[in-house]
């Protein structure tokens, strides 16, 4: 028989919600204060979530162990096959000797940590974001700076400190689509308004960085190129997301800030190269020491990563995969068996994605990468077996975190939560964004949160006269900060790091940026509101009250899919082939940097 949810257990939405807080004030402690290893926190995240929602909320246990294992298998595919399927490019990569060349031709642009930081985690990171999302910008960006010499907490920190002002545009835009079709707000209207708000985070972020990184006098002294690699993405960011819709920002914004800052380091450079503490005294840039054929067979891999990840994102390729493809299962018992308040049912379904999945983009990457590195069938399985041994524990802290984030859907604690904030009136505007950075941090995903909140902010902005676009543009906005706290995220970056155990380090490290930047744009918000609402666009708002027309006009199947995926596969053959024609391999110089794990 069907359990219906229950949003006000205790008949007092403020208390409801606080032991509905429960389960995520132990996380924080667990984290911050009491510093357990990831796997425990999450461990007990989800044994005292169960534990409420069975006790106070009277959902039979049988569905919350069911929501709990199919939140378990979703963190392991499509979330884990991403991470394990990027780092094992980088391993191998470190293994065969070309990561040395990477890090030489990074060095002759520049040996500044600061600068390395701005290119890698930055820019680069924003270009994976904007074209897998999920985890992969901070499992690649934060083995390359680990392995480029960076200490392995600040790799893993500034990673996820830099994987904020791109997330809402993340996956080809997927957030902001979501968005859009559970609140029935036109996409356009919505990326417009997140791209008038997260351009002011993405010109301060490449300073912040620097000064998280080095200190505020070290940091100030690289302000211009700091300059350059924010107001560059920062305007393409507003200029993408304003003029030609939610897709693209990320990547255009990226490859913008890429070119500008490499042009710029051509003809401007710190006085003195800044390196850690601990590291001996810079001697200025490196010279080259590798032909222009051996870097770009070095850097090959990751281009031809690039290029996958960014073609799986286009939806006439993922339309084609899955048509090949896709199965949908059930789960037994607990599909349709749990309804919403309003008596809908929750649909419980196993998506198994395989082809389409953004890991197989990044496995498709490795393929065709083994023989561009060099590496022999037997040293590819060995870089495999040995990624996937190294990945267990953080396989298990994501496989619990998301079992944690579904029970709290399933169970309806998550809209008790929301009811909460929206209980606060004109003063919603500012903790909309608090609502997103909570959704984020309990799912890792700001699709996931628009998806749980987008339809309560528009109810409550009809409520207290506010424009619903400004509300659920604040959900997506804020939650971005919220993704450098996500204890899946901080599994991903430890996993690249070599930092697994020292989860409550990194949350610890990133706790107080993530809470400073959402009450930022909480205030933000709160001025597009009340104060400066010419800054809301204009569109049509009757389309809000049609979620199901616009949910099914965004699904309408594109075409020209499998000429998009040939396209993509002989360009990868392309590049491979002239890399490795132009490349000569250097021997003698694998493995040293190869990431330890505890």
């Amino acid at each position: 028989m069907p359990w219906k949810q229950v949003v006000d257990p205790l008949g007092n939405i403020g208390l409801s919600a606080f032991v509905a807080a429960i389960p995520i004030l132990f996380l924080f402690w667990a984290l911050a204060w009491k510093r357990m290893k990831g796997h425990w926190a999450a461990l007990g995240a989800v044994l005292l979530a169960a534990a409420v929602a069975v006790v106070v909320y009277g959902m039979p246990a049988k569905l919350a162990f069911l929501a709990t294992m199919n939140g378990a298998v979703f963190g392991i595919f499509p979330v884990c096959w991403i991470i394990v399927t990027a780092l094992f490019i980088y391993n191998l990569s470190v293994k065969t000797g070309q990561f040395e060349i990477i890090k030489n031709s990074l060095a002759s642009i520049t040996d500044d940590r600061r600068m390395q930081a701005l290119l890698i985690a930055f820019s680069f990171g924003a270009f994976l974001e904007g074209a897998a999302g999920f985890g992969t910008p901070v499992a690649i960006t934060a083995a390359m700076l680990a392995g480029l010499g960076f200490n392995p907490l600040y790799a893993a920190g500034v990673c996820l400190v830099a994987n904020t002002a791109p997330v809402a545009f993340g996956a080809i835009g997927i957030p902001i689509v979501v968005a859009g079709q559970v609140s029935g707000i036109p996409d356009m209207a919505i990326s417009q308004m997140v791209g008038r708000t997260l351009p002011f985070l993405s010109l301060l972020i490449p300073l912040y960085l620097t000064i998280l990184i080095s200190g505020w006098k070290k940091g100030i002294e690289v302000w211009p190129a700091c300059l350059v690699c924010g107001a560059s993405f920062a305007l393409v960011q507003y200029l993408s997301s304003n003029f030609l819709g939610p897709l693209l920002p990320d990547i255009l914004a990226s490859i913008a800030s890429i070119v500008c800052v490499v042009t710029f380091l051509r003809y401007w450079h710190p006085k003195q190269s800044w390196q850690f503490p601990e590291e001996k005294a810079s001697q200025g840039r490196e010279k080259l020491r590798f032909t222009g054929g051996q870097v770009l067979r070095a850097w090959a891999p990751f281009i031809i990563l690039s290029i996958f990840v960014a073609a799986w994102g286009i939806p006439a390729i993922k339309t084609t995969l899955d048509n090949i493809f896709l199965v949908k299962l059930p789960i037994a018992g607990l599909n349709d068996m749990v309804l919403k308040a309003d008596g809908s049912p929750i649909h419980a379904l196993y998506t198994l994605n395989l082809l389409s999945a953004a890991g197989t983009a990044i496995l498709f990457a490795a393929l065709f990468s083994i023989p561009v590195m060099g590496a022999s069938i037997a040293t590819s399985i060995e870089v495999a077996a040995d990624t996937v041994t190294k990945l267990k524990l953080p396989i298990l802290t994501i496989a619990l975190i998301l079992g944690f984030s579904f029970i709290f859907n399933f169970s309806g604690m998550v809209i008790t939560l929301g009811k909460a904030f929206a209980a606060t009136g004109v003063l919603f505007p500012f903790f909309a964004a608090f609502l997103g950075w909570l959704g984020v941090f309990m799912t890792g995903s700001d699709t996931s949160s628009n998806a749980f909140f987008s339809k309560l902010h528009v109810v409550t902005a009809q409520q207290i006269g506010v424009d619903p676009v400004v509300l659920v543009a604040a959900n997506s906005s804020g939650g971005v900060c919220g993704k450098m706290i996500s204890p899946q995220s901080i599994a991903v970056a430890t996993s690249a790091t070599g930092l697994v155990g020292k989860e409550s380090d990194i949350f610890r490290f990133t706790l107080k940026h993530s809470l400073l930047m959402t009450t930022i744009i909480g205030i933000m918000v709160y001025l597009q509101a009340y104060v400066i609402t010419w800054i809301i666009p204009v569109y049509d708002k009757a389309a809000a009250i049609a979620p199901v027309a616009a949910a099914t006009a965004a699904s309408a199947p594109p075409s020209g899919g499998m000429t998009y995926l040939v396209g993509t596969f002989a360009l990868a053959l392309v590049l491979a082939l002239l890399s490795m024609a132009t490349g000569k391999r250097i021997a003698g110089i694998a493995g040293k940097d190869a990431i330890h794990f505890h």
